[in-house]
């Protein structure tokens, strides 16, 4: 007989006055946000959990077998894909705001299964995308909270953290913020140069199996993403770590890119999207990290009968919640959160 393992301080606060309230939080986040890209054009769509090819981020998905088919299948880690199927059909602005699932650790920042929006735009470009992510978050920012300064506090009420999300916001090339972080000379060094001066002087924890792009990314996300408290646009970015994004047309080592980063996570991801076929199936070849995965033959059909230039985003929903409301882990902000079981 298999019972859950008792909950966490965070779990059981969902009990609480300020749980109840961050519950509530998502409701009247989750209503703004469909408004807002209703009133721009953006058509709400739903798109296959299962699928027989994952694709669309760089996630370990969830397997699972279709008996009457006789096949496997996979619980979605994007809906990209499909998406991008619908720009190449003619719509022209479609959004989905739905659930992803990936075989991954679990955090307080990570759930196995999380609530994402993904939002496609034909005929923009990844400054467009950012522009409408910027106005999207201050929107649900003033919404919620009545202004663009976010307090965090603790239990005492004593303010710990303050974001301020007023407009413009920092934009900064990925290769810069690399050089604050790693030294100005990081971009010169070989790859055992790097490695040496992670486990010296940045005390950055790397393993043997990383490659150099891995190892400069880890140095991005433990020396500038968690340490970003106010909002920054991290762009071009490597296109190693982003296949599905096009190519800088003045440097072609990175990519047409955004990262939102808020509270020390990734909140958005941007992009112009990819519509090249040619391009995109040797991409997908030689796809970053742990990501491989058989080819999408469908969607590389798809693209050769010819998608517009588009702009893509994904707003991560939890992580959201979580910086407007204060919430310290991810299980304050969904109900159920994925807990482990003990035997017993």
């Amino acid at each position: 007989r298999s019972t859950r393992a008792p909950a966490s301080t965070s779990s059981a606060s969902r009990s609480s006055p300020l749980g109840l309230e961050h519950l509530r939080a998502r409701a009247t986040v989750l209503r703004a946000l469909r408004a807002f890209l209703d009133e721009r054009g953006f058509l709400e769509v739903e798109t296959p959990m299962l699928q027989d090819v994952p694709g669309g981020a760089a996630a370990k998905p969830f397997q699972t077998r279709h008996n009457a088919l006789g096949m496997d299948l996979y619980l979605r880690i994007a809906p990209e894909l499909f998406l991008k199927r619908l720009l190449v059909g003619g719509f022209t602005k479609v959004f989905e705001l739905n659930r992803n699932f990936r075989n991954e650790g679990i955090s307080r920042r990570h759930n196995p299964e999380f609530t994402m929006l993904e939002a496609y735009w034909a005929y923009a470009d990844f400054e467009q995308m950012a522009d409408l992510v910027e106005t999207l978050v201050c929107h649900l920012a003033e919404k919620y909270r009545g202004g663009l300064k976010i307090e965090h506090r603790d239990a005492d009420g004593n303010v710990t953290r303050t974001i301020d999300l007023s407009r413009p916001w920092r934009r900064a090339p990925y290769r810069d913020l690399v050089k604050a972080a790693g030294g100005a000379d990081w971009f010169d060094l070989t790859p055992e140069q790097r490695r040496a001066r992670c486990e010296t002087e940045l005390k950055v924890e790397i393993s043997p199996a990383m490659e150099d792009y891995e190892v400069t990314q880890q140095v991005f996300e433990k020396l500038v993403e968690e340490k970003a408290i106010d909002p920054v646009f991290v762009t071009h970015v490597p296109k190693e770590l982003v296949p599905l994004a096009k190519q800088n047309a003045a440097d072609g080592s990175v990519v047409d890119v955004y990262e939102l980063l808020i509270n020390g996570v990734e909140i958005s991801p941007g992009y112009s999207e990819l519509n090249d076929p040619d391009t995109q199936r040797e991409r997908l070849e030689h796809q970053a990290g742990e990501e491989t995965q058989k080819l999408d033959e469908d969607f590389l059909l798809a693209l050769e009968y010819g998608m517009p230039p588009a702009g893509g985003i994904g707003v991560g929903i939890d992580r959201l919640i979580m910086m407007l409301t204060g919430a310290e882990s991810i299980r304050d902000v969904v109900l159920f959160p994925q807990l482990k079981r003990r035997e017993g």
